[in-house]
C-alpha cells in the first residue's frame, strides 16, 4: 500500500491511496474459507461447497468490504501520523471507471485543511466588562415585595390603587369567561386605571382590550385567549369585581428573617438588605459574564482574519447530515454556520496554545461542586466524598451529560482567560441601566 499527498494550495489537498493485491488477498481468502465451512447451498454438504462457487457468490462483496476497511484504516492512520488538521471528513473523489475485477486499486480523497492564523487578544478599543450592582431602589423594592409576599391579605369592599382585584372577564361573542386576579400596575394608561379606583364588589366595568395592558401578551394570562388572538384584539369586555383585597405588609422582624434565611442568620433590616444585595449581585455576575463572553467572541470572529476551504466545506455539508443536500442548500447552510466554524477554530487554537484543555479530574471536581450546590438548596450542606463520588459517577456515565458539563467548564476556563488577557474596561451600573444599555428596553 502506498499513500501520497498533493497540496493543491494552503487549504486544499488530495490524498491518493494505492492498494495492491497483497494488501488484501490473504484476508479475503480467509473470509471466503470461513464462508465455505458454514455455507448452506442446495446440493452440497455443509463444508464441502466448491471454493469456486463460494468465490463466485460471495467473492466480489467480500473484496469490496475488505478494501473499504483497509482504505478507512489507512486514511485514519495517515492523517494521525502526518498530524494533519482537517476540516470535516475526507471526501472520496468520484470514480466512474473503477474496475473491481482488477487486482490493484487507486483511490483519491479531497481534504480541507485547517488554516494557519494568529489570534490578537488586545483590541484597540477596550471591550466593556459590566459590573452590575443592586442599587438602593432595587433593594428597597425587593424588601417591599418580601413584605407583600409574607403579609396578610385583608378583604375590603372598594378598590384603591395598590389593591388586588379578583373578578371575571366576559365577552360572549369571543367565548371569553375568565376569572382572574390582577393589580392596577398591569393596566395601561390612567383612563383605564381610573375606571377601577372607587369601584366596589359587584360592580361591572366595561373595558376595551386594545391597549388594556402594558404588555399585550397579558391578554393570554387574564382573558385566556390564544397567542394568535392577542395581537390586534380590539373588543369590549365586561369585568365583574368579585373580591377586593389589600396586602397588609409583614413586619420586618426576627420571625420573618428566620423564615427567609434560617434561624439567626439575619438579625436586622440592614443585614436583610445586605443579603438581598449579595444574592442579587451573584445573579448579575452570570449575566455580565455571558455578555462579556458574547462580546469577546464577536470581536475574535470579526478581527481574526483567515480563509476557509469554502468550496470543499460546501461539498462536505452536502453529505454530512442525515439527509443529503443539493448545492444551493449546502451553500446556504455553510453561510449560516461559517461564523460558528470560525469561532470553533479560534477557540480550539486558544485552548491548545494556552493549555486550557480539561481532563477527567477537572470534570470530576466541577461535577462535585455542581452537586454540592444543588444539595445545599435542600439543606444538605456537608455531603460526604463517597456521596459526591457516587452521584458524579452516575452523571459522568451519561455521554450527553459529559458533553454538556465539558462545554460549561471550557466556557468557564475561556472566560477566566479572557478576563486576564483581553483589553477590558470595567463599567459599573445598576441592573435597570444595564438592561437598557445592552438590550434597549
Amino acid at each position: 500500500m502506498n499513500i501520497t499527498r498533493e497540496n493543491i494550495d494552503a487549504l486544499n489537498a488530495v490524498v491518493k491511496v494505492d492498494i495492491e493485491k497483497n494488501d488484501y488477498a490473504d484476508k479475503v481468502e480467509k473470509i471466503l474459507s470461513d464462508y465455505r465451512k458454514t455455507a448452506n447451498i442446495p446440493g452440497f454438504r455443509k463444508g464441502h461447497v466448491p471454493m469456486g462457487m463460494v468465490k463466485k457468490q460471495y467473492g466480489k462483496a467480500v473484496l469490496v468490504d475488505e478494501v473499504n476497511k483497509l482504505l478507512q484504516d489507512a486514511l485514519h492512520k495517515y492523517l494521525t501520523e502526518e498530524k494533519l488538521d482537517v476540516l470535516g471528513n475526507p471526501l472520496p473523489k468520484a470514480q466512474d471507471d473503477l474496475n473491481w475485477d482488477a487486482e490493484n486499486f487507486t483511490f483519491e480523497f479531497e481534504l480541507g485543511l485547517t488554516p494557519e492564523f494568529e489570534v490578537n487578544l488586545k483590541s484597540k478599543k477596550a471591550i466593556t466588562h459590566y459590573n452590575i450592582i443592586a442599587d438602593d431602589k432595587m433593594i428597597d423594592d425587593q424588601v417591599v415585595n418580601i413584605q407583600k409576599q409574607y403579609g396578610k391579605l385583608v378583604s375590603k369592599n372598594e378598590v384603591e390603587e395598590n389593591d388586588e382585584i379578583t373578578g371575571t372577564f366576559v365577552n360572549e361573542d369571543k367565548d371569553i369567561n375568565s376569572q382572574t386576579t390582577l393589580t392596577l400596575d398591569k393596566i395601561k394608561g390612567k383612563v383605564n386605571a381610573k375606571k377601577f379606583i372607587g369601584a366596589k364588589v359587584g360592580d361591572v366595568i366595561t373595558l376595551k382590550t386594545k391597549g388594556l395592558f402594558n404588555d399585550d401578551h397579558d391578554l393570554m394570562t387574564y382573558l385566556k385567549v390564544s397567542h394568535d388572538d392577542t395581537h390586534g384584539l380590539d373588543i369590549e369586555v365586561d369585568f365583574t369585581i368579585n373580591e377586593v383585597n389589600t396586602r397588609e405588609l409583614a413586619d420586618l422582624d426576627q420571625e420573618l428573617f428566620d423564615k427567609l434565611f434560617g434561624k439567626g442568620n439575619v438579625t436586622s433590616v440592614t443585614e436583610l438588605k445586605e443579603k438581598i444585595k449579595e444574592d442579587a449581585e451573584k445573579q448579575f455576575i452570570q449575566q455580565s459574564d455571558q455578555k462579556l463572553l458574547n462580546d469577546v467572541t464577536e470581536y475574535l470572529v470579526e478581527n481574526t482574519k483567515f480563509n476557509l476551504p469554502a468550496e470543499f466545506l460546501q461539498k462536505w455539508i452536502q453529505t454530512a447530515g442525515e439527509e443529503p443536500l443539493d448545492e444551493a442548500q449546502a451553500k446556504e447552510e455553510y453561510e449560516k454556520s461559517e461564523k460558528a466554524m470560525r469561532y470553533q477554530l479560534i477557540e480550539s487554537k486558544l485552548i491548545i496554545d494556552n493549555n486550557l484543555q480539561i481532563n477527567f479530574d477537572d470534570l470530576k471536581a466541577y461535577t462535585h461542586e455542581m452537586i454540592k450546590g444543588q444539595m445545599a438548596q435542600f439543606g444538605q450542606m456537608n455531603p460526604s466524598e463517597k456521596e459526591l463520588d457516587d452521584i458524579s459517577a452516575r452523571i459522568l456515565s451519561n455521554q450527553d451529560e459529559v458533553k454538556r458539563l465539558s462545554e460549561q467548564l471550557t466556557s468557564q476556563k475561556l472566560l477566566a482567560f479572557y478576563k486576564e488577557n483581553v483589553n477590558l474596561k470595567t463599567k459599573e451600573m445598576s441592573y435597570d441601566k444595564f438592561v437598557k444599555e445592552v438590550y434597549g428596553s
